[in-house]
């Protein structure tokens, strides 16, 4: 959940490194730090805070920063209270080894431990320090090369990495290595970019070779990459991949925010999911390579069990109603962090799908890897091309939504219902459990969603309004019935992460349960209120709030009247079939988060104590 970056060549490394990290600062930013390499030396400066205060402070500290070698890292704390001193790069007791690292190291204490015994002494409360001086202590005990010393040091070690070692005395070599934390390295000749992943050095190379678990690399200048496996130093050879990004997309251009930029991309990114997999002029042909080779499998399975974390938690869900309603097959969904570790019961017969943006979530990762263990056949779901899962999994599809840099997921969110839908409609095709008639209508209305989502984007100055009136409000409530529930359950997760109010999701028939105990006139209540699924019983749910003083908030179709005339505020969406209805209900939820958060002055975009990628568990 941290960000590294890394420079090996000709160039100066400080305006890679700097502009690397802010690039990377969605994936953490309690504090920062480089280290610039020059002959038997470096310079050290590292801060609490954001990339721009690492900035000012070597400025102010007038730290050199010339040289071509460098590493960075912007750090999401996970040993260790965000400061100075716990910030990366950490150095070992000689001062000879700098290092960073996005991981967790599960048995760092017991390290310690040794290394204390053996006269090291500690100033930060890191697992990184504690690998840096493993390093060192295994290197100087037998005369170990660094190569030598890193690759023992981690055949020792429990838990997860990503790494880049420099010795001052070398500065024209580092050392990488990755198990379970992404790792991308950016080929140039006569240079090495370093990154969590390829954006950073987009601007410089389109060649990129993915570090796979288990691999590291020494790398250096004018030499060519030398990969090995971490367990028995074996020599790999080296698959270098042409990177396919656009730098456009990984820029704001007009928007003040990322978050912003990628829910207005949402009509676009639905186009891209759709494009090559639905041929309408085929009579609403359906094709995905991952189901199309593995038909059998669909069709066979007893049941399917979907994991995920988070928002792809949420479209997940979602999935269930839809493969249970187009494929008649019975599904559940698992929190991919509790599904580990409760002895699943997995067959050969089991199909699973795994749902992930980023391709490297640690508990989905595990979750994967478990399944695939007890011989299930896994299905993945990703955004990011070449990550781990996506290598991984036994067949899957990518969302084809571009890189997502806001760190609360909006446009991934909706391409992953996408590939959902089209999953679900496609295997009840093969099962024959949808007609004809209804197949053909869903694929034709699914070429409609990008036009219904542009229509809804053009209500964001009506929802500002809204937030102007709810924005210091201390308590939001969510309601939805049938496959909209787990809409409100993300929209209320939209506005729990960057505007820092206290929202819940609810079914709409479960507030009589419980929730209606809160209602009262400072109790703002956000509704699914559409025409298609259970609109009666919503009314009367509307209903009961009003009559408690409760505010209502509904999100209801055009031309509707009778919500209208019940709700305080209402967000009007074109009309649309229920099952295809949460690509759209949730683009007004992601908006009043959006615009609530903006109205509160607080960074959307970079929430506090959140990072992008969960690459720890």
């Amino acid at each position: 959940m941290c960000g590294i970056i890394g420079y090996l060549g000709y160039r100066e490394a400080y305006p890679i490194l700097i502009n690397g990290l802010k690039k990377l600062e969605y994936r953490g930013y309690d504090s920062s730090g480089i280290a610039i390499f020059y002959k038997n030396g470096y310079s050290l400066c590292k801060t609490k805070g954001r990339v721009y205060e690492l900035e000012r402070k070597i400025y102010y500290d007038k730290v050199k920063i010339s040289g071509t070698t460098g590493i960075g890292h912007t750090r999401w704390a996970t040993h260790g209270v965000p400061n100075d001193i716990n910030a990366h790069p950490h150095v070992s007791n000689s001062n000879d080894l700098i290092m960073i690292h996005n991981g967790i190291i599960e048995n760092y204490h017991a390290i310690k431990i040794i290394l204390s015994k053996n006269g090291f002494t500690f100033k930060s409360k890191t697992d990184t320090e504690v690998l840096i001086n493993f390093i060192e202590f295994l290197r100087k005990e037998n005369k170990f090369s660094l190569e030598e010393a890193v690759r023992i040091s981690l055949n020792e070690i429990v838990g997860a990495y990503s790494i880049a070692v420099v010795d001052k005395y070398y500065p024209d070599k580092i050392i990488i290595a990755k198990l379970g934390s992404p790792l991308a390295l950016g080929i140039n000749e006569k240079e090495f970019f370093i990154a969590s992943d390829p954006i950073p050095f987009v601007d410089y190379t389109n060649n990129a070779l993915y570090l796979k678990d288990g691999e590291m690399a020494i790398l250096k200048k004018g030499k060519e990459l030398d990969l090995r496996k971490i367990v028995d130093n074996h020599k790999l050879h080296p698959i270098i991949k042409k990177l396919k990004i656009n730098l456009k997309q990984i820029e704001k251009g007009k928007y003040k925010y990322f978050m912003l930029k990628e829910i207005h991309e949402q009509p676009k990114t639905i186009l891209d999911t759709l494009r090559g997999r639905l041929l309408i002029s085929e009579c609403g042909m359906i094709y995905i390579d991952g189901i199309e080779s593995n038909k059998d499998i669909f069709i066979n399975a007893k049941c399917i069990t979907i994991v995920a974390c988070g928002t792809s938690w949420h479209a997940s869900l979602i999935g269930e109603y839809l493969l249970e309603e187009f494929a008649r097959i019975p599904v559940e969904v698992e929190y991919a962090s509790e599904f580990r570790y409760r002895n699943p019961i997995i067959g050969k017969k089991n199909v699973i799908i795994v749902i992930s943006q980023s391709g490297e979530t640690a508990d989905t990762l595990s979750a994967l890897k478990l399944a695939k263990k007890k011989g299930a056949f896994v299905f993945g779901i990703c955004n990011v091309v070449g990550s781990s899962i996506a290598r991984i999994v036994d067949a899957g599809a990518y969302t084809h939504a571009g890189p997502e840099i806001g760190v609360a997921s909006t446009k991934s969110f909706t391409a992953q219902i996408t590939v959902l839908v089209l999953l679900a409609l496609k295997i009840g095709k093969y099962r024959s459990t949808i007609n004809d008639y209804r197949y053909k209508c869903l694929c034709q209305e699914l070429r409609s969603i990008p036009e219904k989502i542009d229509h809804v984007l053009k209500t964001d100055n009506s929802i500002r309004e809204i937030s102007k009136i709810y924005h210091n409000v201390n308590n939001f409530l969510y309601l939805g019935r049938g496959i909209n529930f787990p809409v409100a359950l993300e929209g209320a997760l939209k506005l729990k992460e960057i505007s820092y109010i206290h929202a819940e999701g609810y079914p709409a028939a479960e507030m009589k349960h419980g929730p209606i105990a809160l209602i009262d006139e400072n109790m703002p209540v956000v509704i699914i209120a559409i025409k298609k699924g259970f609109y009666d019983k919503i009314v009367g749910n509307i209903q009961e709030i009003k009559a408690r003083k409760g505010k209502v908030i509904a999100i209801v179709n055009e031309g509707d009247i009778q919500v209208s005339m019940l709700a305080d505020h209402v967000i009007k969406i074109p009309y649309l079939s229920e099952e295809l209805s949460p690509l759209v209900t949730v683009i007004p939820l992601q908006l009043l988060a959006y615009q609530i958060a903006c109205i509160r002055g607080e960074n959307v975009d970079q929430p506090r104590n959140l990072a992008k990628s969960v690459t720890v568990e």
